[in-house]
Protein backbone atom coordinates (compact mmCIF):
# COMPACT_ATOMS: atom_id res chain seq x y z
CA UNK A 1 0.00 0.00 0.00
CA UNK A 2 1.53 3.34 -0.85
CA UNK A 3 1.09 6.26 1.03
CA UNK A 4 -1.36 8.07 -1.27
CA UNK A 5 -3.47 4.64 -0.99
CA UNK A 6 -3.67 4.87 2.92
CA UNK A 7 -4.32 9.37 3.01
CA UNK A 8 -7.14 8.10 0.69
CA UNK A 9 -8.63 5.09 2.86
CA UNK A 10 -8.33 7.55 6.09
CA UNK A 11 -10.59 10.31 4.75
CA UNK A 12 -12.64 7.37 3.11
CA UNK A 13 -11.83 7.95 -0.70
CA UNK A 14 -11.29 5.69 -3.22
CA UNK A 15 -12.54 2.31 -4.52
CA UNK A 16 -15.51 0.19 -2.50
CA UNK A 17 -15.27 -2.90 -4.61
CA UNK A 18 -14.75 -5.99 -3.20
CA UNK A 19 -11.02 -6.68 -2.26
CA UNK A 20 -10.68 -9.63 -4.85
CA UNK A 21 -11.61 -7.08 -7.47
CA UNK A 22 -9.21 -4.92 -6.36
CA UNK A 23 -6.71 -7.54 -6.42
CA UNK A 24 -6.75 -8.14 -10.34
CA UNK A 25 -6.30 -5.15 -12.37
CA UNK A 26 -8.33 -6.17 -15.41
CA UNK A 27 -11.28 -7.51 -13.19
CA UNK A 28 -11.29 -4.06 -11.27
CA UNK A 29 -10.96 -2.37 -13.82
CA UNK A 30 -13.97 -4.04 -15.46
CA UNK A 31 -15.90 -3.01 -12.77
CA UNK A 32 -14.93 0.50 -12.92
CA UNK A 33 -16.09 0.43 -16.74
CA UNK A 34 -19.75 -1.18 -15.17
CA UNK A 35 -20.29 1.45 -12.64
CA UNK A 36 -19.38 4.01 -14.84
CA UNK A 37 -21.82 2.97 -17.37
CA UNK A 38 -24.66 2.42 -14.46
CA UNK A 39 -24.01 5.83 -13.12
CA UNK A 40 -24.08 7.66 -16.77
CA UNK A 41 -27.42 5.88 -17.53
CA UNK A 42 -28.85 6.61 -14.14
CA UNK A 43 -27.13 10.26 -14.50
CA UNK A 44 -28.85 10.70 -18.12
CA UNK A 45 -32.44 9.47 -17.01
CA UNK A 46 -31.98 11.65 -14.40
CA UNK A 47 -31.09 14.82 -16.77
CA UNK A 48 -33.88 13.68 -19.37
CA UNK A 49 -36.37 13.83 -16.17
CA UNK A 50 -35.62 17.55 -15.38
CA UNK A 51 -37.79 18.14 -18.29
CA UNK A 52 -40.28 15.35 -18.06
CA UNK A 53 -42.11 14.32 -15.23
CA UNK A 54 -40.23 12.93 -12.58
CA UNK A 55 -37.47 13.66 -9.98
CA UNK A 56 -34.40 14.85 -12.46
CA UNK A 57 -32.14 16.47 -9.55
CA UNK A 58 -32.93 13.12 -7.07
CA UNK A 59 -31.49 10.51 -9.88
CA UNK A 60 -29.06 12.78 -10.91
CA UNK A 61 -27.55 12.44 -7.34
CA UNK A 62 -28.11 9.04 -7.17
CA UNK A 63 -25.96 8.66 -10.18
CA UNK A 64 -23.33 10.57 -8.94
CA UNK A 65 -23.75 8.08 -5.42
CA UNK A 66 -23.41 5.32 -7.82
CA UNK A 67 -19.95 6.67 -9.37
CA UNK A 68 -18.62 7.98 -5.84
CA UNK A 69 -18.37 3.75 -4.73
CA UNK A 70 -15.90 3.83 -7.07
CA UNK A 71 -14.38 7.42 -8.25
CA UNK A 72 -12.85 9.89 -6.11
CA UNK A 73 -14.06 12.59 -8.19
CA UNK A 74 -17.31 11.70 -7.54
CA UNK A 75 -16.76 11.89 -4.13
CA UNK A 76 -15.16 15.08 -3.67
CA UNK A 77 -18.26 16.56 -5.59
CA UNK A 78 -20.68 14.77 -3.40
CA UNK A 79 -19.41 15.85 -0.44
CA UNK A 80 -18.78 19.60 -2.30
CA UNK A 81 -22.41 19.05 -2.54
CA UNK A 82 -23.44 18.15 0.75
CA UNK A 83 -21.82 20.87 2.26
CA UNK A 84 -23.32 23.64 0.06
CA UNK A 85 -26.62 21.80 0.59
CA UNK A 86 -26.19 21.87 4.41
CA UNK A 87 -24.56 25.63 4.32
CA UNK A 88 -27.77 26.69 2.62
CA UNK A 89 -30.32 24.93 4.80
CA UNK A 90 -28.82 26.67 7.71
CA UNK A 91 -29.09 30.01 5.97
CA UNK A 92 -32.67 29.32 5.56
CA UNK A 93 -33.44 29.10 8.89
CA UNK A 94 -31.61 32.51 9.72
CA UNK A 95 -34.78 34.34 11.35
CA UNK A 96 -33.46 37.36 8.82
CA UNK A 97 -33.36 35.43 5.67
CA UNK A 98 -37.09 34.05 6.20
CA UNK A 99 -38.35 37.20 7.02
CA UNK A 100 -36.92 37.74 3.74
CA UNK A 101 -38.30 35.30 1.50
CA UNK A 102 -41.90 35.35 3.13
CA UNK A 103 -41.90 39.19 2.35
CA UNK A 104 -40.44 38.51 -1.83
CA UNK A 105 -43.16 35.61 -1.89
CA UNK A 106 -45.83 37.74 -0.52
CA UNK A 107 -45.09 40.73 -2.92
CA UNK A 108 -44.81 37.83 -6.13
CA UNK A 109 -47.90 36.42 -5.12
CA UNK A 110 -49.34 40.18 -4.49
CA UNK A 111 -48.31 40.88 -8.42
CA UNK A 112 -49.31 37.80 -9.99
CA UNK A 113 -53.20 38.59 -8.42
CA UNK A 114 -52.83 41.84 -9.66
CA UNK A 115 -52.39 40.39 -13.00
CA UNK A 116 -54.50 38.26 -12.84
CA UNK A 117 -56.80 40.46 -12.02
CA UNK A 118 -56.54 42.29 -14.50
CA UNK A 119 -56.51 39.73 -17.29
CA UNK A 120 -59.92 38.92 -15.77
CA UNK A 121 -61.24 42.52 -15.70
CA UNK A 122 -60.40 43.18 -19.41
CA UNK A 123 -61.23 39.75 -21.12
CA UNK A 124 -63.22 37.82 -18.10
CA UNK A 125 -62.91 33.77 -17.63
CA UNK A 126 -62.62 33.92 -22.33
CA UNK A 127 -59.40 32.66 -23.08
CA UNK A 128 -57.79 35.12 -25.65
CA UNK A 129 -57.26 32.41 -28.10
CA UNK A 130 -60.10 29.69 -29.63
CA UNK A 131 -59.11 26.43 -29.14
CA UNK A 132 -61.46 25.38 -31.62
CA UNK A 133 -59.52 26.73 -34.47
CA UNK A 134 -56.38 24.93 -33.63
Amino acid sequence: MTVDEGQDEARGLGSRAPEFIKARRVLHLSWQVGVFIVGLAVVVAGAAMLVLPGPGWVVIFGGMAIWATEFVWAQLVLRWTKRKVTEAAQRALDPKVRRRNIILTTIGVVIVAALAGVYLWKFGLQMPWKIEDQ
